[in-house]
């Protein structure tokens, strides 16, 4: 959903580090392309006038003039800024001191409460709590449905006595329930049963309207409840302000709840409700499974933005995708070289399908930004592709694929669906990363980077090479008289190669200790330059 925002701050920064030393020209340049930036992306005005002012404001201090990298300084203020425009710091859910803890769910129509429902039930089930869900949305057709069908993916009850509206018909009719009554009935049931946390679904209209807000607020005065979400859809831009701000005045909430994260509008309205109201973000919703649902981290967000990455939420992905046993036990098979076969990189296949789309890991690495496009276009498919070449394999096979010959490598690219060609590729490619990794863990470093372990030496390292004895020339009739010659000087009739001239002329002869200098015998023309 960043995208463009990150592109255009990412470039700003990219023009600016290309300075040793920052002036006021350049501090308002900067300041002008983030305001551009952000105004593209839909954040509020407001917002947007009070982020450029605090950022120019510091970018002028001592904290920039005096850095020994201005660029990096101004960077870090951005990032500072962006926090606390997304909230500051995160804030958990509030629980009761006495269960059951009620969680009320508010905002429009479409923006994803009753899915969110099941996301948070989910989330909290997977923290050790027992929810409840009541469906308290009685006037959108088929809404108590869709809440019964989400509670039990997520596998949490649903608190449902009155069907709601089952069609257009009885939705002309207005032949509700009272969703009052149904979030009483709700409360008293987790007191029954001994849930620890109530999660209440209510009614939203396509625009804010009086009767909308009063029965929020009728349910709100029932209930009495711990939280009150807001859930808004990241993609409606600068109405969220305004749809926030009558929610915060007609019912109020305690926290907002961002959902549709995945997509790909401009994503102000999750640089504005949060400054605007002065409620913190609490989750958002990444996508349409019940599990792409995260805790919001306004670091984390502001880092994203930026283009430097968020791997503690990647660690914390694979911490719940790995096993920490079978992890230890995978890193003594990776140490040994040999002993990581295709059935253990198969195991780590599945679990990394565990963690979630591809893309959204990779693009929480720092710097992923400049590869984008590249990301963009990878296929979610590979990965079963890859799967189904292994899983075509015998076991024997996949402990030993140096015995998967030509006729194997075809068997197994029919039974997967691929080429040979593919089979190939992938053994190939595991050979490589198998050698990487048992080099890296004997300490050998990535191969082909200077200064860790084998590749090319850095300049002025490398080592002259060694020059062997002189070679027969490559010349036939040269070679014939280089072998004429030798024959001769071991027979002792050829004489012997001139000694101590480095020009092959021979040693020069010497002259007698008495002899007189004007006698010798000089090449021809050298007389004059002697004075003779």
């Amino acid at each position: 959903m960043f995208a463009s925002l990150s592109d255009r701050l990412t470039s700003t920064f990219k023009n600016l580090r290309t300075k040793g030393r920052l002036s006021e020209a350049d501090i308002d340049a900067t300041v002008r392309e983030i305001r551009r930036a952000l105004l593209d992306a839909d954040v509020a005005v407001t917002v947007v006038r009070s982020f450029t002012g605090k950022v120019r404001e510091r970018a002028l201090s001592a904290e920039v003039s005096g850095a020994l990298n201005p660029a990096q300084q101004v960077v870090k203020i951005v990032n500072d800024e962006l926090v606390a425009i997304l909230g500051g710091a995160n804030r958990p859910l509030v629980f009761a001191k006495t269960p059951p803890t009620v969680i009320l769910l508010a905002g429009l129509q479409g923006a994803g409460k009753t899915t969110l429902a099941g996301k948070l039930a989910l989330h909290l089930k997977s923290q050790g709590h027992t929810p409840l869900l009541v469906a308290a949305d009685l006037q959108r057709p088929n809404a108590v449905t869709q809440l019964q069908i989400v509670g039990e993916r997520a596998g949490v009850p649903v608190f449902a006595p009155h069907p709601g509206t089952q069609g257009h018909a009885d939705a002309v009719a207005l032949a509700t329930g009272d969703p009052v009554a149904v979030a009483r009935e709700g409360l008293a049931t987790a007191h029954t049963r001994q849930h620890d946390v109530v999660i209440v679904d209510t009614a939203g209209r396509l625009g804010v309207d009086a009767e909308l807000m009063a029965q929020a607020a009728a349910i709100r005065d029932a209930l009495d409840p711990d939280e009150i979400l807001f859930v808004i859809d990241a993609m409606i831009g600068q109405d969220a302000v305004a749809t926030a701000q009558a929610f915060q005045e007609g019912v109020g909430f305690t926290g907002v709840v961002l959902t549709k994260l995945d997509g790909d509008a401009r994503g102000g309205a999750a640089l504005s409700v949060a400054s605007v109201t002065g409620v913190p973000i609490l989750f958002a919703s990444t996508g349409e499974k019940l599990t792409e649902f995260e805790v919001f981290h306004p670091d984390r967000m502001a880092s994203r933005i930026l283009d430097m990455g968020d791997v503690l939420t990647l660690i914390e992905h694979a911490e719940k995708a790995f096993d920490a046993d079978q992890a230890e036990e995978m890193a003594a098979k990776i140490a040994s070289g040999d002993g990581f076969t295709l059935e253990d990189f198969l195991t780590q296949m599945q679990q990394l399908k565990t963690m979630g789309s591809m893309k959204k890991m990779l693009g929480m690495l720092p710097g992923m930004g400049q590869m984008r496009e590249a990301i963009d276009n990878f296929d979610e498919r590979e990965v079963d592709r890859v799967e189904a070449i292994v899983r075509s394999m015998t076991p024997g096979e996949r402990r030993t694929p140096k015995i998967i010959n030509g006729s194997r490598r075809a068997r197994i690219a029919r039974g997967s669906g691929t080429t040979p060609t593919d089979v190939n590729q992938l053994l190939e490619r595991f050979d490589g990363a198998r050698k990487m990794m048992a080099q890296m863990s004997r300490g050998g470093g990535m191969p082909g980077m200077p200064g860790m372990g084998s590749g090319k030496k850095g300049k002025g390292r490398t080592a002259p090479p060694v020059r062997g004895k002189k070679g027969k020339s490559g010349n036939p009739a040269k070679r014939a008289e280089q072998e004429r010659l030798a024959i001769d000087r071991g027979a002792g009739i050829a004489p012997a190669a001139p000694k101590g001239s480095s020009f092959g002329l021979g040693a020069p002869k010497q002259a007698p200790a008495d002899a007189d200098p004007a006698s010798l015998e000089l090449p021809a023309g050298l007389e004059k330059f002697l004075g003779r």
